[in-house]
């Protein structure tokens, strides 16, 4: 009888034997090898079982990209409990729906948003513990009603848990709550095996090492970041923490040469950001320890890429195409990038055929466009406490999440839009991303979002809202200019609205809220 896969918590205890003395986790003050980082994990883990929690009870963490929300998921991992990681971007009343909707019992935050939490505490009448993180490490400060992180791992031993194999492969991990591009949040049940089965699959598409270090970006809250940096714990690699919310294009090149960072995962915005350096200034960093990019979680731009790959000389990049709840389900590997431009490649490892299918159904032939459907050991259980919305998203074992695409005859992917996004004008469909990859060639255009408003005559009436370059000016003229030639005139934009960059809505993912753009232009 063979013994089941290990989770991440339970290959920690692996990792700090076989790699005791090397760096596991990093940021710029502090640095932890695997057998500190365990050793601090079991104390937490140790600790919260103290509190009376017992195997399937929520832990909501309201934290910044830190070392401590990574010892939190692995705490996790090895007692037993679910841990429901919130969007530090969110509004309090986000927060109180998510924590209260999750059942958690301890809540875990950095200091800086304790004026946030106390203005909901009310609301969260099933949370018995309030932990703070100092956002400064190397500063710790005292709140009322709030327990001390530090001080608590000062209180309980280092050894083992006693629930650590108890925990099973099938059981809950993470309860993640959806971005909500097209509607609430819901949240989303994973279990371990289904991120162990990304984290062995990942290490054979993408082909990394325990010698690899990863530079950690995207916030640590989005299953993008679960997927992608975790994978070096558990393959026994080395991940750099680096708070989500300051992206200096600088900073981020002088942390690549300084700790020979191997492999990044950002989406096109942050790429755009560091492309906007001038090439001299970029010179000056030597970043030819980076053998591997990943662009993902919104779709990259062709223009894009070529740019990446000619900044970072040699560098292999990959694009993945996946949800928070199916997994990663596509890879377009290096080779592949110039050739497949704009496709989201092909299957994942041990992932199952991709279907493309009508309303009714059936598989569109080559080239038509239908709903994506994807099937994989990565696949989440459930919608928490939505029976409804789960068995909705399924074709019989098959998930959608409501994106359109289409297959080319080599059986590569492309995606054409969310079909929520979908824009119906005079009775034809519009895809906004088909428009945005038109309008995002313009030289002077950073940035682009399309969306469908009301128009009396055509029932909707497609609106391009642009940021443009700084120190750039734009018309709307020439935007709808520029599109003449390059799409059917329905699909043209009628409407171009200018904004700054930090007003277009994004997820903790960096995807475009097309939905909130067309609360705010919608009725205009």
């Amino acid at each position: 009888m063979g013994s089941a896969w290990l989770n991440l918590g339970q290959i920690l205890k692996i990792n700090a034997q076989k790699y005791a003395d090397k760096t596991a986790l990093k940021d710029k003050s502090r640095c932890f090898s695997f057998a500190q980082i365990n050793k601090r994990v079991n104390k937490l883990a140790n600790g919260l079982l103290s509190l009376g929690l017992k195997k399937g009870d929520k832990v909501s963490v309201f934290l910044e990209n830190c070392i401590e929300i990574i010892e939190i998921y692995l705490a996790c991992a090895k007692t037993g409990l679910v841990i429901n990681p919130i969007n530090f971007r969110l509004s309090s009343a986000d927060v109180a729906y998510i924590a209260d909707n999750s059942d958690a019992k301890v809540f875990i935050t950095h200091d800086e948003f304790i004026p946030m939490i106390d203005s909901i505490r009310d609301k969260l009448l099933k949370v018995k513990d309030y932990f703070v993180v100092p956002i400064n490490s190397e500063k710790e400060t005292k709140h009322e009603k709030y327990k001390s992180y530090n001080q608590f791992l000062t209180e309980f031993n280092d050894t083992e848990p006693a629930t650590l194999y108890s925990v099973k492969p099938e059981d809950t991990w993470v309860l993640l709550y959806t971005s909500g591009t097209t509607g609430k949040p819901k949240g989303v049940v994973r279990s371990h095996e289904s991120y162990t089965a990304f984290y062995l699959i990942n290490a054979v598409d993408f082909q990394f090492t325990e010698n690899d270090i990863c530079l950690n970006v995207m916030p640590l809250c989005h299953v993008n970041t679960t997927f992608f940096s975790f994978t070096f714990t558990y393959i026994g690699g080395a991940i750099y923490v680096h708070p989500a919310r300051h992206f200096d294009p600088k900073d981020i090149l002088g942390i690549v040469q300084r700790e020979k960072i191997t492999f990044i995962s950002l989406i096109p915005t942050h790429y755009s950001i560091i492309l906007s350096v001038p090439g001299k200034e970029r010179a000056l960093y030597n970043v030819s320890s980076v053998k591997k990019l990943l662009c993902s979680s919104a779709p990259a731009r062709g223009e894009i890429k070529k740019q990446v790959m000619g900044c970072f000389k040699g560098v292999q990049l990959y694009e993945g195409y996946g949800s928070t709840e199916a997994g990663i389900v596509t890879v377009l590997k290096p080779e592949e990038q110039m050739t497949k431009l704009g496709s989201i490649g092909r299957e994942s490892c041990g992932t199952d055929s991709v279907k493309i299918l009508d309303e009714e159904g059936n598989e569109v032939p080559v080239g038509q466009v239908g709903e994506l459907y994807s099937r994989g050991p990565m696949l989440f259980d459930e919608y928490y406490k939505l029976p409804e919305k789960t068995k909705a998203s399924f074709s019989g074992e098959w998930f959608s999440a409501g994106d359109m695409a289409k297959k080319d005859k080599d059986g590569y992917y492309y995606i054409v839009d969310r079909k929520d996004n979908m824009i119906i004008t005079g009775g034809e469909h519009a895809y906004p991303s088909e428009v945005e990859e038109v309008i995002a060639c313009h030289e002077k255009v950073f940035d682009v979002a399309v969306i469908g408003v009301p128009d009396a005559k055509w029932g909707e009436k497609v609106m391009a809202i642009v940021v443009t370059k700084e120190n750039e000016e734009l018309s709307d003229r020439e935007i709808i200019d520029f599109c003449r030639d390059k799409m059917a005139g329905y699909k043209k934009p009628k409407v171009v609205k200018f904004i700054k960059v930090s007003d277009i809505p994004r997820t903790a993912s960096g995807k475009i809220l097309h939905r909130e753009l067309r609360k705010r232009f919608g009725k205009e």
